[in-house]
């Protein structure tokens, strides 16, 4: 059983669930009650718009915004199939609906059954899926699709040819996924998992018979018990949770699915927060800055944009103690395990750039790219990674099914409006002076009052008081400089 630690804390405004493995936090999810997630969703959808141009169309499903289908998630209107939004439970399914039409598969007005893959991002709305997929304890149930797998990350041949076995005996339609949980659980452990699933089904259906568009058909478990399912094995030592109503709630689950893992649920009774008990709340705080310290003394960068994450290794304070080549080697090493950690940490998902420092040899660059796929094994996010180029550079996709934590517990700079960067004090003492110019070439010999933020007052008083000169020898003006606190940096007011 290894060092990891799943912590659950749960008030009336939010639900918090982190983990910690070897004693380093490794993921961290909070769900305001007011923004709750909505992925795994079922909604009887209406579509509102096809677009043929994109292969995609638009489906009300009663949200803010409407959510996206793109035709690849459409055919299981004929019964077809394709990825799974818990893909990482098992075998990804990849069909090829590279000639199928949108036009063929919906209509203006249709109703359709649709699950939520992801969550609204930014000015994006929800993505949708017609393939039905439904999380047991220890099973997946795929109702749509033909197709017997085991989770990737149930690694023992044997362990998964015997899941395999057992799951290619059910008789029920569709298919089925056997979950990292359901490892050494035996036959009718898993029979159970099945009839729960295939009775939540029949029930799903008979709502959405009766349902009008658009329309909730089932909602996905609590974000307690969501955690619980999904990631509470027997690798876990231990869970703590701070509220007793939950507390209760986990018991009666794992009572119905895997009683032995009771003993390991703790309840925290402490007046303090639990976040902040286990040093969680520190840890998130060095989360959310661009700078990642490794201990080596290097560093990483890690910037999210709209299109992609950029990584960047850097020395720091590492000199190493032998050659160059062996110093930026064993930094590389390094910061192949803390990359992978902080992409699960931060929720970073869609397209990630790293930049290595770039290796001589081809044998440490072999290396640190087979470090960093072994560490990206245990990632429980499906990625895709290229080969390192001869530059150092690495490529990889990584699922992204919610927003990351920086998008979750942050938002948008009002001062710098999200670029991270504000105008420098002489580029808006020159806008200035551009502006006071304009107000001398109307009328000389006048007197203005210039309000300015107290930085800006400092700099004009100080390095930049000859352009204050300046303007009233050469220019004729007389400024009343004032201060304002209230205003931001590069704000300025010129009144007559």
């Amino acid at each position: 059983m290894s060092n990891s630690v799943l912590y659950l804390s749960v008030n009336p405004f939010e639900t918090r669930v982190a983990m910690h493995e070897n004693s380093r936090l490794v993921s961290y999810r909070a769900e305001r009650h007011r923004t709750s997630s909505v992925v795994g969703n079922l909604y009887k959808g209406r579509v509102n718009r096809v677009l043929p141009g994109m292969q995609a169309a638009f489906v009300d499903i009663g949200l803010a915004r409407n959510a996206f289908l793109y035709v690849r998630e459409a055919g299981g209107i004929l019964d077809d199939f394709t990825d799974i939004f818990l893909a990482e439970e098992g075998e990804v399914l990849q069909p090829d609906m590279s000639n199928s039409d949108i036009s063929d598969l919906l209509r203006q007005g249709q109703e359709i059954l649709v699950q939520v893959v992801k969550d609204p991002i930014g000015t994006k709305g929800a993505r949708l899926t017609t393939h039905v997929s439904l999380p047991g304890r220890f099973l997946v149930y795929l109702p749509n699709v033909r197709h017997h797998g085991v989770s990737r990350r149930i690694t023992d041949d044997e362990e998964r040819s015997r899941l395999r076995g057992i799951v290619e005996t059910f008789d029920a339609p569709g298919g089925w996924i056997v979950r990292t949980a359901g490892e050494d659980q035996g036959t009718a452990e898993l029979d159970a998992d099945r009839k729960y699933l295939l009775q939540m089904w029949d029930r799903i259906q008979g709502i959405a018979n009766q349902a009008r568009a658009p329309s909730l058909i089932h909602r996905e478990l609590s974000a307690v018990l969501r955690a619980i399912r999904d990631l509470f094995t027997h690798s876990l030592s231990e869970v703590w949770i701070d509220d007793e109503e939950s507390f209760e709630e986990i018991l009666d689950f794992l009572e119905q699915s895997d009683p032995s893992l009771v003993p390991r649920v703790k309840l925290f009774r402490q007046a303090t927060d639990l976040m902040n008990s286990f040093g969680i709340d520190r840890e998130l705080e060095k989360a959310l800055r661009p700078k990642v310290w490794l201990k080596s003394g290097g560093y990483l960068v890690i910037n999210q944009t709209e299109a992609l994450v950029t990584i960047d290794i850097n020395t720091g304070k590492y000199v190493g103690t032998q050659t160059l080549e062996d110093t930026v080697f064993a930094l590389n090493l390094e910061a192949s395990v803390e990359i992978v950690r902080q992409l699960r940490l931060r929720d970073l998902g869609g397209i990630i750039v790293i930049d290595f420092i770039d290796m001589e040899e081809p044998e440490h660059r072999q290396l640190v790219f087979d470090t960093l796929a072994e560490e990206l094994a245990s990632d429980p996010a499906r990625t895709q990674l290229l080969p390192m180029s001869d530059i150092g550079l690495v490529q990889l996709t990584r699922k992204r099914t919610r927003p990351s934590l920086e998008r979750t517990l942050s938002r948008e700079c009002p001062y710098c409006h999200g670029s991270g960067r504000i105008k420098a004090l002489p580029t808006v003492c020159l806008e200035i002076r551009r502006e006071l110019l304009a107000v001398a070439a109307a009328d000389i010999d006048q007197q203005v009052s210039l309000v300015v933020h107290p930085a800006i007052s400092h700099y004009l008083q100080g390095p930049f008081r000859e352009l204050i000169r300046e303007l009233e020898e050469t220019h004729g003006l007389q400024i009343i400089l004032r201060e304002n606190p209230l205003f931001h940096e590069e704000q300025f007011e010129i009144s007559e």
